[in-house]
Order: C-alpha cells, then sequence, then structure tokens
C-alpha cells in the first residue's frame, strides 16, 4: 500500500445489535420467569386504573381518598368473593357429573378414532398388503388432562396466591396514594421531558380506562346472552356455561371460536347431531360479532388503535410467555406500548405500525 492512499474506514455496527438482542433475551427471561410478580403488578395497575373514577367520585361527596379507596377495595373482594363462591357451587354440581361427560366423550373419541383407522387401513390396502397384525386403539387420555388445561391456563399455584394476596394491597396503596405515585412517577424524569410524560400517562390512563369498561360490559352482555340461550335450548349448567363462554370470549379473534366448548361439551350429552352443534356456533359467534362490534366500539371507540396484525402477534407472544394470563393482559400492555412509542419521538415508526 502506498503512502498517498487514503485508509478505508468500516463502521461495525455488530456490538450495538448484539447487546439489543442480549438486553431483549434477558427481558423475555424475567417477564418468563418472574411471570407471578410481574401479572400481580399489572392486574394491579389495571384495577387500580379501573376503581379510580369511583375512587373520584366518592372524593366529590367530601370523602377521604384513603378511605373511598379502601371502600372500593373491599366491594371488589366481596363482588370476587361473591362471584368465586357461585362458580364454586356450580363446578361442584359439574364435577359429580363429569363422569356421564367424561364417558361420552370416551366414546365419541374411540368412535372417531376407529373412523380415522379404517380410512387409513383403507388407504393402505390400496398400496401394501393388509397386515393382520393391528395395533389396538390407546385407551383416550384421563380427565385429568383437563385439570392440567386450567392450570396451565391460570399459571402456577405460587403465582395464583401471589396476585391473592397481594393484588388488593397493592391496588389500595396505588389508589390512595395516587397523588404521591403520580408526583413521585414524575420526578423520575427530568424537568424538559416532565409535560411529556404527564401527556403520556393521562392518554395512557384514558387508554387503559376505556378498554378496561369496554370489556367489562362486552364481557357481562355476552354471558348474559349466553346463558339465556343455553337455558332456552335446555342445558343442565346454562349460567356456568354463559359465563365460561364469556371469559372465552374476551380473548380476541379466536375467543369467538373458544366460545363454542362450554356448550359443545353440554350439547354432546343430550344431541348427536351436526345440526345442533352448528346451531350452537352460529348463534355464539352471532353474539361475539354483535357485541365486538355493536357495543365495544360505541364504549372503547378508537382509543385502543391496534391493527390486527399488532393483535394476533401480541397474542401469540404473551399466550407463550404467560399463558392464559397472558391472552388476557396482551391487549392492555400492547396498547400501552403505544401510547408510548407515540409520545416518543425515535419510536413513532413503531406506533405507527401497532396503531389501526
Amino acid at each position: 500500500m502506498s503512502s498517498t492512499e487514503t485508509p478505508t474506514i468500516f463502521r461495525i455496527y455488530g456490538p450495538t445489535f448484539s447487546l439489543r438482542i442480549l438486553a431483549a433475551a434477558i427481558i423475555l427471561l424475567f417477564l418468563y420467569y418472574a411471570q407471578g410478580v410481574v401479572v400481580t403488578l399489572l392486574t394491579s395497575v389495571l384495577l387500580a386504573y379501573f376503581l379510580d373514577p369511583a375512587v373520584e367520585f366518592l372524593e366529590r361527596f367530601r370523602v377521604p381518598r384513603p378511605i373511598g379507596a379502601l371502600v372500593m377495595v373491599l366491594i371488589l373482594i366481596m363482588v370476587l368473593i361473591a362471584v368465586i363462591y357461585g362458580l364454586w357451587t356450580r363446578t361442584s354440581d359439574f364435577a359429580q357429573s363429569w363422569p356421564t361427560y367424561r364417558g361420552i366423550l370416551r366414546d365419541a373419541t374411540l368412535d372417531v378414532q376407529q373412523k380415522i383407522r379404517n380410512v387409513e387401513g383403507s388407504v393402505s390396502d390400496l398400496t401394501t398388503t393388509g397386515d393382520a397384525n393391528k395395533t389396538p386403539p390407546s385407551p383416550p387420555a384421563d380427565s385429568g388432562a383437563v385439570h392440567n388445561f386450567f392450570v396451565r391456563s391460570i399459571g402456577s399455584l405460587y403465582a395464583l396466591v401471589l396476585e391473592a394476596t397481594f393484588v388488593p394491597f397493592l391496588v389500595y396503596f396505588m389508589l390512595a396514594q395516587k397523588r404521591e405515585v403520580w408526583h413521585g412517577t414524575l420526578q423520575l424524569f427530568p424537568i424538559g421531558r416532565r409535560t411529556q410524560v404527564k401527556e403520556t400517562l393521562d392518554d395512557l390512563r384514558e387508554v387503559l380506562r376505556d378498554y378496561l369498561v369496554g370489556m367489562s360490559v362486552v364481557t357481562l352482555v355476552v354471558i348474559a346472552l349466553s346463558s339465556v340461550f343455553f337455558l332456552a335450548l335446555g342445558f343442565d349448567y346454562p349460567v356456568l356455561a354463559g359465563i365460561a363462554s364469556g371469559l372465552l370470549n374476551m380473548v380476541p379473534y379466536i375467543g369467538a371460536v373458544l366460545a363454542w366448548l362450554p356448550g359443545f361439551l353440554l350439547a354432546i350429552v343430550k344431541w348427536h347431531t351436526v345440526s345442533h352443534f352448528g346451531l350452537i356456533a352460529l348463534v355464539l359467534t352471532g353474539i361475539h360479532v354483535a357485541a365486538q362490534n355493536l357495543i365495544a366500539p360505541q364504549l372503547v371507540g378508537r382509543q385502543v388503535r391496534l391493527n390486527a396484525v399488532a393483535i394476533t402477534v401480541a397474542l401469540l407472544f404473551w399466550g407463550f410467555v404467560w399463558g392464559g394470563m397472558g391472552l388476557i393482559l396482551a391487549i392492555p400492555i400492547t396498547a400501552a406500548t403505544r401510547v408510548i412509542c407515540d409520545h416518543t419521538e425515535s419510536l413513532k415508526p413503531v406506533a405507527h405500525w401497532l396503531s389501526a
């Protein structure tokens, strides 16, 4: 190389990119293994946003905020206890009838497996010589699979106990010390950015509050209509099936299909024709579509503003990380992320991608 040649300068961004990937992996591992703590905190924040308007309403009548917060938390606890007690009694009744349903499901499963084997045997006879030694049908899965499904959907026992123990206290402290927490949060940022942070928190409060109120009303409407529909069909546990359908309906998109399962489970004892199951699917889907397109837009409006791709990716990601709780929290988390990105100049392209 001659002395007159200009050296070429290469800018290598590899280390910075690798550090970002490493940081993302660490955060993902933290969210996965600290599920109990993070889900408890997020659930408390959402409930605090949900109850805050009621506490502010009591303040207008000169009720001190700590007392108003205590009253609302106690009302929430009593409502939850009443709901859990009602569900427990109905679930106990259904558990006593579960052997009947399990036997019918076992027979139906064996029948489907036998038909599949017959089709496979017919196809095999066309290509190879039949084999006399057939593999006997495997026994169906025990009802413990149902138990495992529900356990995985709500997380570990530790996470459930953690949520039930700490959520009421966290919600109370967040409501009672709202102004102190709000002021302390603003103090974490430089003076020049506090106005921007305040606007972000205000928008975040409006989005989460509208979403929670809208989803609560939609879920109650779906539960009521589904229960009436199951009662009209003469099912044994119409209210329990309606509640299950309404809760499953909370999952965007796939909730419309998951809501069929309780009705199908009860109908399998009473009916054996496909047309009846088609009726259940059609009516429940109609209820879901009407609730999501007629009621939800009036309550939630355009506050959430998430496109279908962003919602689907969020459901896949948070469902993988936290299971059933991830499916419930996916939309609030993504909506909050969209609000934060929308108020951050460097992240506005991400907000634009998330927005509807």
